[in-house]
């Protein structure tokens, strides 16, 4: 099943994709598939990003390549042994083909494209082996940073956390297999990230273990599995795409 978020009637909705054509449902697709009836073009959809985070739970450093590069550009931390967890705010999340601007005193802009999980249900304490079946789908992120704040700071709330830091999007999709995903970072057409989610240091499902095992997740709450290598500056005028095989590409705007 594929997904989007859309703005029909001055009022966000949830569509089911067909083809070129969305399906608009009465309510969230988290238990049932509730059709109105209507269907529009995609093309004309106004889409939004499709979750309904509370939360948007972020794991840091979970590609060898990123850590080595975070090493110069950041802190001197080593391995991870285990998921270094940080949140995003709501008021983070953007939309597809929306527009990033970071306030005047940010030196520093930096793109971070991600594979996104969004969860269809309450989980708490979910073993490994149960994880996928809390899953509504998977989409694109792009963890906005600004770096030259996340460093003088020395944590990561404020750098990550400005309003639009997180576009999401376009589409959701149960259909592709988290782990085995190819993920293309490009800034105004050139490649700057490329790896596979085949090298994350912590999976999916091992991921959502870790997480519920101390938080609870909600219907429609976000992971943003990590970055690789690759990660670097953009500037008013760049155009950031993050596509990730089977999914689609999630464009945006610097401004």
């Amino acid at each position: 099943m594929k997904y989007v978020k859309l703005r029909k009637d001055g009022r966000p909705v949830w569509g089911v994709l067909q083809g070129q054509e969305v399906r608009t449902l009465t309510k969230p697709p988290f238990e049932e598939l509730c059709y109105d009836g209507e269907s529009l073009p995609l093309a004309e959809c106004d889409l939004l990003a499709p979750c309904e985070a509370t939360k948007i739970v972020c794991i840091g450093k979970n590609y060898y390549d990123h850590i080595q590069e975070m090493r110069s550009m950041v802190d001197a931390s080593h391995n991870p042994e285990r998921p270094t967890l940080f949140l995003k705010a709501p008021n983070a999340l953007n939309v597809p083909e929306g527009t990033v601007h970071a306030p005047g005193f940010v030196g520093r802009l930096d793109y971070e494209g991600e594979l996104a999980v969004v969860m269809k249900r309450r989980a708490k304490d979910v073993p490994e082996e149960e994880a996928l079946d809390y899953v509504l789908g998977y989409t694109c992120l792009n963890d906005v940073t600004a770096r030259d704040v996340q460093k003088s700071d020395g944590q990561w709330a404020r750098g990550k956390n400005m309003d639009g830091f997180a576009p999401m999007g376009p589409v959701l999709t149960d259909e592709v297999e988290p782990d085995h995903l190819e993920l293309t970072t490009r800034l105004n057409g050139a490649v700057v990230q490329h790896s596979n989610t085949e090298l994350l240091i912590t999976g999916v499902g091992k991921i959502i273990a870790f997480i519920t095992a101390s938080m609870t997740l909600e219907p429609g709450d976000v992971i943003a599995t990590g970055t690789p290598a690759g990660v670097g500056p953009m500037v008013p005028g760049d155009v950031v795409e993050v596509e990730i095989g089977g999914i689609g590409v999630l464009r945006n705007h610097i401004i």
